[in-house]
């Protein structure tokens, strides 16, 4: 009795064990049932956990992570913006459809297994798919922050009655393409959501132009200088220019034709060129560069009349003249020799000397205008720069870049201290000619100074004439020719406020 009464329960137990685990098998199938209905734990769309979540639940959660709105942080301003700003659009469908797919592709009996023994983690990451529009954002960078919240450098001012500029200050500006490329990595991620935008240092260009101008014009007043006064400046980078004149403290035009005034030593300049044009790339003897340097540094009028007379015996300073129409300046000239007693050899007539407004009692036998004596100037800078300019393609057998700078180089050999020079930092680099007429009563009437002048801000013309019926003052000619000087290097060389 006692045998059959422990079979029986055996059996009954063996039964029960295996009814529960027919009851737990199928409880874990229904169970696994559901769950293939939901996404597989560990798997994740564009970066966003959605295991154990229904398509509709992930695209839910998707919605809201991706939907919210950047945190933007630029210099001490912190906004948000939608991700709407830039377009951004995520194509839920075609990932939703991809993350489908996987869970539908996926074996049952062995999905069952892993659900049994706890290994149903499926690491699976369906990357995003999403559009954004690049340049809705980069109108939004431009004008909702770039233009609220930068800080444009601001350039310098010209300060009246002086010489100077205010300092520029840098600016603080957006760095557009940097902002561009940090805010679609944040659109993109889920996670990473706020974005810290980088500003450039913005430096601030010149003043404009025309405040050089009238600074110039300014220092001409102040001096209260009433005789007549011609002042040429050209920018030797952009060939911008200043042109002005004064008669008596008003100002005159200066076109159709430039104010006329005596070259007197100034005119050394085209001699010097026309030397090398007629020398036709002969090399020069030690001799004749000891002529040219006494011409040009001594400011000599008998090596004048040597070069001049190397160049043609006898028509010599017209030939000078010649080669200056060739490249198309008309108003300068030199019709004679320097020596006493030299001979008219022509009375030229120029469209400057033409004027009636206006009167400099020129010289009959030099003269020339700020404007053509700078365009010689800026003539030699190019040619000996950029191996252009009307020199080197009127006189190609002639000139060359070498001796444009050869002939450069002489005129830095004239150093007076004076002028143009006295305005200009110690070490400035200016190629130049000076003059002035000590007329026969002992009185100077006549004062004027021509040059290149190398700054490290940029390179200019500076030509400058002026004639007083009555006299000019070498104190007067000195500041007047230095403010101007100085004001043109300043306008150049501001230094840059931290």
């Amino acid at each position: 009795m006692k045998t059959r009464s422990l079979e029986l329960v055996l059996r009954t137990t063996s039964i029960l064990f295996i009814l529960l685990a027919i009851v737990l098998t199928v409880f874990s199938l229904v169970q696994y049932s559901r769950q293939r209905e939901r996404y597989p734990v560990g798997m994740t769309i564009a970066g966003v956990p959605v295991g154990g979540l229904t398509p509709q639940e992930a695209v839910d959660r998707l919605l809201r992570v991706y939907n919210t709105p950047l945190e933007i942080r630029y210099g001490d301003a912190v906004f948000q913006m939608s991700p709407e700003m830039a377009g951004f659009q995520m194509d839920v469908e075609s990932m939703i459809a991809a993350a489908d797919q996987v869970r539908k592709e996926s074996s049952f009996w062995q999905g069952l297994w892993n659900y049994l023994w706890g290994q149903n983690i499926v690491r699976v990451d369906i990357p995003l798919r999403a559009t954004l529009s690049k340049e809705r954002l980069r109108e939004y960078l431009v004008n909702e922050i770039s233009a609220r919240y930068d800080e444009p450098p601001a350039p310098p001012q010209p300060v009246p009655g002086s010489t100077t500029f205010t300092p520029p200050k840098p600016g603080r500006m957006l760095d557009v393409e940097n902002a561009l490329l940090l805010i679609e990595q944040a659109l993109r991620s889920p996670t990473q959501r706020r974005v810290e935008l980088v500003a450039r240092r913005a430096l601030p260009g010149r003043a404009d132009f025309k405040f050089l101008e009238i600074l110039l014009q300014q220092n001409v007043l102040q001096m209260n200088f009433d005789g007549v006064i011609g002042v040429y400046l050209q920018d030797l980078q952009s060939g911008n220019e200043i042109h002005f004149a004064y008669d008596r403290m008003q100002a005159i035009p200066v076109q159709p034709a430039d104010v006329v005034f005596t070259a007197a030593s100034t005119i050394k300049i085209p001699i010097l060129v026309a030397f090398f044009i007629a020398n036709r790339k002969a090399p020069l003897s030690p001799r004749i560069e000891a002529r040219i340097l006494d011409m040009i540094h001594l400011s000599e009028n008998p090596p004048a009349d040597d070069l001049m007379n190397r160049i043609d015996p006898l028509r010599g300073p017209l030939v000078v003249t010649e080669s200056m129409r060739r490249i198309g300046l008309k108003n300068t000239f030199i019709a004679g020799y320097f020596a006493p007693g030299s001979p008219l050899l022509a009375r030229i007539t120029t469209p400057a000397n033409s004027r009636t407004d206006v009167w400099t009692d020129p010289d009959p036998y030099n003269q020339t205008t700020p404007l053509e004596m700078g365009l010689l100037l800026a003539d030699l800078y190019q040619c000996a720069t950029h191996g252009s300019g009307s020199l080197i393609a009127v006189f190609p057998e002639s000139i060359d870049k070498d001796i444009c700078q050869k002939m450069i180089d002489f005129l830095a050999e004239d150093r007076i201290g004076k002028l143009l020079e006295a305005g200009l930092p110690e070490g400035t680099r200016i190629a130049h000619k000076h003059g002035w007429v000590t007329d026969v009563d002992g009185v100077i009437r006549n004062y004027s100074d021509a040059g290149l002048i190398y700054t490290p801000g940029g390179d200019f013309v500076l030509s400058v004439y002026a004639y007083h019926p009555v006299q000019i003052l070498d104190d007067t000619a000195n500041v007047l020719f230095a403010r101007l000087a100085s004001t043109a290097y300043n306008y150049y060389n501001v230094p840059l406020q931290p």
